[in-house]
């Protein structure tokens, strides 16, 4: 029988008083920094973590007794976390492949250095609920997903042999974004169940920083500051003085200092303010320049430094107006995209560098200003990658459409708070999304999370995503109006924006997606499907964002959506199809318009929205009316290297987007398979060059990995892109034909081996991931069925030091 206890499960004195301990302890624990994939100072509390990520054991369905210590897990499979409990192709999901209860289990020693001291075991977060053994003894059950949780185990660790079983409920749960009675497919999101997050022990001393918000404030002007709040965690009444200093540093050189006394004269929780002052000349965090600080906050005791948490910070003023958003004082159109954190094969449990590089493909292959985090608040590696890349967030809690029961609510609530608590010093989140995305109106609760958010952090405004028939300000409480707008003009599928709302702050939340109308029509912009209905979504999408551009009271359009995911609603075979990026994170068609807005003079972009290719589905080409996107000033297209048009800018249909798409008729007999080329012209100068060969002949094997390296952590990963090109390097829309893999050295491949193409439009991905502490270099041989083989070489060195000792 398990033996329920709660989180903390005795009195501070009592925990003192069996403890024994001497204050000499609290200065046993170094002080480690956790750093990121990079190398750099990660966001977040630098202390003594232990890393539970490797050597854990994964069972499968629960089994009675399988969470208790005795329990022989030796045929258990060895796993490292990230890790999802079902095996998934990239389509095809189905409910049933993880709406269970599963068993993992952790076996471990206490390092020396983490004896005589506090000890916290922390979830990065679960799907969908976690029950939690530790050696014998359960843990409060978490409902819910997407956010971390933590308990206090000091009292449950023995020295050696720790057993540490979880539970995992991948089953309807009555928490957000689950509960629907219809069930499962009420959202729109498959929710893969496992340990989709790391997990790890904190250890820090009997008192502790246990949290540290560091707020810029009046960032524009010279007497600009940070109000530092801290939070210390005392389990006794220290002899000796003690006081808080904080630091604003930067490379490795502190700006500024500010110290405090502090009165310890009980156990619990203290609060202290201290503010930073004095700052001089500081770099502002720009979208195009995002300068970071780190805050150090130290706690002393009689002038002995005994713990220390430090976190990155951005100075930026981020305001909405009436006329739009500003940032830095400056006016910025938001231009943006949706994002879902879903990957194949594995649902959500990918690592830091797989999380950043989807960071990368917003910023700076989609040239987004602004990312949505929908609808659910995601892995905290994305959010620093948002910080170091100047990609601004809008993150919102979890939720799909449904409001349930108090219960329920209660939840909703708790979510807002342990969001807004942990992300709350990342420069690059503006707004807190505090209402479920498009639920219905409850004036009570969103008043509650709104003032909920603002009292945990009142630098950034609140938001939340209205649709429908919720187009109006009655009963809303927040303070700039989301909207997700699929409107269209009467009689066509042209998009047609709703006017913004008077009197507030206004934002396009989604727009374009699959569903337009009237009547609703349901576009799936598949790569394997039809190339014409492909070619219409950038078209959409670059109406929605001119349409927005074009009168101020739109902050911008955050459109729906950039990437596809795993869906049970309007999918095709499980995979829903409105990104502008396909399921593997490679450009469709539809993504034209977002790689075209950027400077010609940061790179010149030429991206035709069409496939050259004179097959079945396209025997007279791409047509009359094909759109190129570019930047450039002025484009040349050829046949056959004789000019075939000059073409301008269609600045009089988009007359407000940065670099309006350029239209050519290329209707034509394709019996001659002729060769295409577009000059890109600005300054007079060709700046740019693009060929395109009809001929399949001359196809050739596209096989590339996004990293060169990685580490033998067991979870670092790297992308493996491959497909059939023409001549030049053009994806061939529609081939066939499959692909194979063969493996040598200490890594393994997470995907479909063999991969058909058909079905994904002739170009896919798997992912190659390392084994936990096996160092050498990889070989990565691939096979086409027609087009031969070709391979990718990839190193795997050790971690990086110093790193969190893993035990």
């Amino acid at each position: 029988m398990n033996q329920r206890i709660p989180v903390r499960t005795v009195s501070r004195r009592t925990f003192i008083r069996e403890a024994a301990l001497g204050l000499s302890a609290l200065a046993v624990i170094p002080l480690v920094g956790s750093r990121n994939a990079a190398g750099a100072p990660a966001t977040g509390p630098a202390r003594h973590t232990i890393d539970l990520s490797q050597d854990w054991r994964f069972g499968g369905n629960f089994l009675e007794g399988s969470d208790q210590p005795g329990f022989d897990d030796s045929t258990f499979t060895p796993v490292t976390l990230p890790h999802t409990v079902a095996r998934l192709s990239w389509q095809g999901w189905q409910f049933s492949d993880w709406m269970d209860v599963w068993i993992y289990r952790r076996h471990f020693s206490l390092p020396r250095e983490a004896r005589q001291q506090r000890v916290f075991l922390h979830f990065d977060g679960v799907l969908s609920a976690a029950r939690p053994v530790l050696n014998g003894h359960a843990l409060p059950e978490q409902v819910g997903g997407y956010l971390p949780f933590e308990y206090e185990i000091t009292q449950l660790l023995a020295e050696s042999d720790n057993v540490l079983a979880v539970a995992i409920d991948g089953r309807w749960q009555n928490a957000p974004p689950e509960g629907a009675p219809r069930g499962p497919g009420a959202v729109d999101f498959f929710e893969p169940a496992g340990l989709t997050r790391p997990v790890s022990m904190r250890v820090v001393p009997q008192i502790f920083l246990s949290d540290v918000f560091a707020k810029p404030v009046n960032v524009l002007d010279a007497n600009r500051r940070v109000e530092v709040g801290c939070t210390i965690d005392a389990a006794l009444v220290p002899d000796r003085p003690a006081r808080v200093q904080v630091e604003l540093v930067a490379a490795g050189r502190a700006l500024a200092r500010v110290s405090q006394a502090v009165p310890i004269t009980q156990t619990g929780v203290i609060e202290v303010k201290l503010t930073l002052t004095g700052l001089g000349d500081l770099k502002l965090w720009e979208v195009d320049a995002p300068k970071l600080y780190v805050v150090v906050t130290t706690l002393f005791l009689d002038d002995l430094p005994v713990h220390d948490y430090r976190t990155r910070i951005g100075f930026r003023e981020a305001r909405f107006e009436l006329d739009g958003f500003y940032l830095n004082g400056r006016r910025l159109q938001l231009f943006g995209l949706n994002r879902h954190e879903l990957f194949p094969y594995v649902g959500f449990a990918m690592p830091p560098r797989v999380l950043r590089h989807d960071a990368e493909l917003f910023r700076h292959e989609l040239n987004c200003n602004i990312v949505r985090c929908s609808h659910y608040p995601q892995s905290e590696a994305f959010l620093d990658a948002c910080d170091e890349l100047g990609l601004l967030v809008f993150e919102e809690l979890p939720g799909w459409g449904y409001l349930g029961d108090a219960a329920w609510q209660e939840l909703a609530v708790r979510d807002v708070r342990n969001m807004v608590l942990r992300d709350r010093n990342h420069p690059a989140i503006i707004l807190w999304g505090v209402r479920v995305n498009e639920s219905p109106n409850n004036p009570a609760l969103y008043q509650r999370t709104s003032e909920l958010a603002k009292s945990l952090d009142d630098s950034r405004p609140t938001s939340g995503a209205m649709v429908g028939c919720h187009y109006s300000t009655k009963d809303w409480s927040e303070d700039v109006f989301a909207f997700n707008d699929y409107n269209h003009a009467a009689g066509d599928f042209s998009v047609a924006l709703r006017p913004p709302l008077p009197n507030v702050p206004y934002l396009i939340t989604e727009a374009v997606g699959q569903i337009i109308g009237p009547p609703k029509v349901d576009h799936k912009y598949r790569r394997a499907g039809d190339p014409a209905l492909q070619a219409r979504q950038a078209i959409y999408h670059a109406q929605a964002h001119d349409q927005a551009a074009g009168k101020p009271r739109y902050a911008g359009v955050i459109a729906w959506c950039g990437l596809e995911y795993a869906s049970p609603m309007n999918s095709f075979n499980g995979i829903k199809n409105p990104g502008v990026v396909d399921f593997f994170r490679i450009p469709k068609l539809g993504a034209a318009i977002y790689q075209s807005q950027v400077s010609p003079q940061v790179r010149p972009v030429i991206q035709p929205n069409f496939y050259w290719d004179f097959g079945p589905q396209t025997p007279r080409g791409p047509g009359p009316r094909a759109a190129v996107f570019s930047n450039c000033e002025l484009l040349k297209v050829y046949l056959n290297d004789t000019l075939h048009a000059t073409l301008q800018p269609q600045r009089e249909q988009f007359p407000h987007l940065p670099y309006p798409p350029f239209l050519v008729d290329l209707d034509l007999d394709g019996t001659g398979r002729p060769e295409l080329r577009i000059d890109g012209i600005v300054g007079g100068q060709v700046v740019l060059s693009r060929a395109f060969s009809a001929d399949n002949i001359q196809d050739q094997f596209l096989f590339q990995t996004d990293d060169a390296s990685l580490i033998a952590d067991g979870a670092d990963a790297t992308r493996l892109v491959f497909g059939r090109t023409d001549r030049h390097g053009s994806v061939r829309a529609f081939a066939t034909g499959s692909v194979s893999f063969q493996i040598r050295g200490p890594a393994v491949l997470v995907g479909d081996n063999p991969f058909l193409l058909a079905d994904a439009g002739g170009i896919g991905a798997v992912w190659l991931k390392t084994i936990p502490g096996r160092t050498g270099t990889v070989e990565v041989l691939a096979t086409h069925s027609e087009l031969g083989a070709k391979s990718q070489t990839i190193a795997i060195s050790e971690p990086p030091g110093p790193g969190t000792p893993a035990i």
